[in-house]
């Protein structure tokens, strides 16, 4: 789905109310008569859930607090109870702004954003699940997720950014599996992610990070899953190229890609060879099938054996030719 186009009509936020929003200061807003918050924007079109989404705030008031009573917590305490409170803080200020103009939830900044892409993008799980609970009650002010509620929800999910992103897209690059469940929880199954303007499918963004997490939601809930990237890549080439074994695990349980070649006529093989020192990777790939060590590229005939000698990776050669002692060198 296309991004709405950013309201002509807007009124730039001024400093202390873009602070105000940053920092999740509702009583700001509360006390600005006659304020009208889908208008509100900074140059960028961030609306006030952007800026406070996009925004690390502080806390030194709570943590001056702690001190003062007498109590020094030690580093991983601290760290813990500063996520814990501006996560609480977080949710509060977004929940009452919704509630006082929920069509924030739809509009988009520059970028072609909405609020939910940087959720995602920040892994705010809570947030996400706020967003997609405000966005169904926003249809009709009724929290039981029926047929048009579920639309809704949906409709939000698909929104696409300047760089055909979804908020999916966003959350794979993340890496953070709660958010990942939140944003598929109501999809529909059968609903293919089209690749953004890199030509990477959200499936291909978690092959690339090596995240097998992320990987088995989105093939454990995604029945039209595309697999492609660029280059005529797979997302199985993605996680040879991480090196990550357990991503190509998850991939090859939904189906055999050991023998898909990409535009230059590699396998995955081909890329786990070239890098080296991705001996767990090869296993996987030649154990799933040891065919793909006999495939040669488009440019030389050269397999993914020949390609680990020629860079020196000595190790994955040995590798290779102890489950297929028929390549030698010829």
């Amino acid at each position: 789905m296309e991004p709405r186009e950013p309201e002509q009509n807007i009124t730039h936020m001024e400093a202390s109310l873009y602070k105000a929003a940053a920092e999740g200061n509702i009583e700001v807003f509360n006390n600005k008569q006659g304020l009208q918050l889908e208008s509100l924007k900074t140059p960028n079109q961030d609306n006030v859930l952007h800026v406070n989404l996009a925004t690390e705030e502080t806390v030194k008031f709570s943590i001056i607090k702690i001190f003062s009573l007498g109590f020094v917590p030690s580093f991983p305490f601290l760290n813990l109870f500063v996520t814990m409170i501006k996560r609480e803080k977080k949710s509060d200020f977004i929940e009452q702004v919704l509630s006082k103009c929920p069509s924030l939830l739809f509009q988009t900044n520059a970028k072609g954003q909405t609020p939910l892409h940087v959720a995602a993008r920040y892994g705010h799980s809570a947030i996400v699940k706020l967003l997609i609970k405000s966005c169904a009650k926003a249809r009709d002010g009724d929290l039981e997720l029926g047929t048009d509620q579920v639309s809704a929800v949906r409709e939000m999910l698909r929104i696409t950014d300047q760089e055909s992103n979804t908020a999916l897209h966003e959350a794979a690059g993340c890496g953070n599996v709660e958010v990942v469940k939140a944003l598929l929880e109501f999809e529909d199954p059968d609903f293919p992610y089209s690749a953004n303007k890199k030509q990477e499918t959200p499936l291909y963004i978690a092959a690339k990070r090596g995240d097998g997490g992320v990987l088995s939601v989105i093939l454990d809930k995604s029945i039209s899953t595309a697999h492609g990237g660029p280059h005529g890549r797979t997302a199985l080439h993605a996680a040879a190229m991480a090196g990550d074994a357990e991503a190509i695990r998850v991939i090859l349980k939904k189906g055999n890609l050991t023998k898909e070649r990409d535009e230059d006529g590699r396998t995955p093989l081909h890329y786990a060879a070239h890098l080296g020192n991705r001996f767990s990777v090869v296993d996987e790939l030649l154990k799933t099938d040891v065919s793909a060590a006999y495939i040669g590229d488009k440019k030389r005939g050269m397999t993914p054996l020949l390609m680990a000698a020629r860079q020196g990776h000595l190790g994955t050669v040995s590798r290779i030719l102890s489950l297929c002692p028929d390549q030698g060198f010829k």
